[in-house]
């Protein structure tokens, strides 16, 4: 099963202007596993970022990382695109490059389990649903649009949100669909502010397009159960990062888990990952 995985640099670039670009280590850690343990289980997998990202990768040895290689295509995302606002905007521009069938994933998203059966038959499938918290997706009149734009009339306001950490498109009729549907919405806009417009284009409206066209939402997992002590099928960080960030000891804690888990299971990035100085230390 083909995956990619994106990282779009322009948001780093606003928020540390003039700062060499750079990952933390616990999310480069969980990059280098994303992508080879989607390759030991399901397939093959590429990184989609822009001339940034991709000599970044390269300056630290980890282009084998991904057995599709790496590609600059999100170079080509617009200028009149706001980083801020749409921070992960480059994952949709990435979605527009990948045919369906594909599974997009997240860098901080790891699968470890072989996922054939349970994509095989699936136009749309996404790693679990989201309650509609009002914070996070507002009414639709929250939002400031250019005076032509309107919301598809089909849209139902009450379906719960599709969180895209990981997501299948088996359809591509619903992948181009969608893309039409955010990239209208994103030239859209022309209010500020760094969530709600971001998970609508991203999350919502994918919920909402897919009942448009009939298609039937598969979840993997739920909120309580990926976050569940006992379930080993996923890993995804999100929620994680800045309490990482905030305690040096929850962070090294689980680089050196991560570390343990390469070295058990691709021995032959140990090399690669102690030649990083950011995760030396961890090897």
């Amino acid at each position: 099963m083909r995956a990619f995985a994106s990282n779009w640099t322009r948001p780093y670039a606003m928020q540390h202007p003039g700062r060499p670009y750079e990952v933390a280590d616990f999310e480069l850690l969980t990059t280098i596993l994303s992508a080879l343990t989607w390759q030991q289980k399901n397939g093959s997998i590429c990184m989609i970022t822009d001339r940034v990202g991709a000599r970044y990768y390269r300056s630290l040895g980890l282009e084998s990382v991904w057995d599709g290689g790496i590609s600059c295509q999100l170079d080509e995302v617009p200028y009149t695109v706001d980083p801020s606002t749409f921070w992960a905007a480059g994952k949709l521009y990435a979605l527009a490059q990948v045919p369906a069938p594909c599974a997009m994933i997240d860098t901080d998203f790891i699968v470890w389990s072989d996922l054939h059966d349970r994509l095989a038959d699936s136009a749309l499938t996404v790693i679990h649903r989201e309650d509609l918290a009002p914070e996070i997706y507002p009414d639709p009149s929250a939002f400031v649009l250019a005076p032509g734009y309107s919301f598809p009339q089909g849209w139902d306001w009450t379906a719960p949100a599709c969180n895209t950490a990981f997501t299948w498109f088996g359809s591509d009729a619903l992948r181009r669909a969608y893309l039409s549907e955010a990239f209208d919405f994103i030239r859209a806009t022309r209010g500020r502010d760094g969530l709600i417009y971001m998970v609508f284009a991203e999350q919502r409206l994918l919920a909402m397009c897919a009942g448009e066209h009939g298609v039937r939402i598969e979840a993997l997992s739920s909120p309580e159960q990926l976050f569940h002590p006992a379930q080993t099928d996923f890993t995804h960080i999100w929620g994680f990062k800045q309490g990482m960030a905030e305690h040096p000891e929850l962070r090294e804690a689980f680089c050196k888990r991560c570390a343990a888990r390469i070295v058990r299971d691709f021995p032959a990035y140990r090399s690669i990952c102690a030649n990083i100085p950011s995760l030396r230390r961890y090897f």
